[in-house]
């Protein structure tokens, strides 16, 4: 079975677990989507990349992830959900691509 890369699924974590947080108004819900993404991006990296690389991008996903409410009351909920998306999609993309 094909992996699924690990930017795809770190962005794909930050947009879904706020899209199921708006949708559902149940915002552990959507904790619990950031997470399980996290934690399988977090398994990724570390396959791919080492510890290291693993604890700084999971670290570079919880700061996106904090980042996100303050932006958003500059430039609005979405928009500000798929920069930092992109961001961290970025990051685990030029810090592992090598490595794969």
């Amino acid at each position: 079975m094909p992996r699924i890369p690990s930017p795809a699924i770190a962005a794909a974590g930050l947009v879904g677990g706020y899209a199921v947080a708006r949708w559902t108004k149940k915002r552990p819900l959507g904790g619990v989507v950031l997470a399980v993404a996290g934690g399988v991006a977090a398994r990724e990296w570390q396959q791919v990349g080492g510890a290291k690389v693993a604890v700084g991008l999971t670290g570079a996903y919880v700061a996106a992830f904090a980042g996100s409410h303050p932006l958003a009351k500059k430039i609005g909920a979405w928009p500000s959900v798929f920069a930092v998306a992109g961001g961290v999609a970025a990051a685990s993309w030029a810090v592992t691509r090598d490595k794969a």
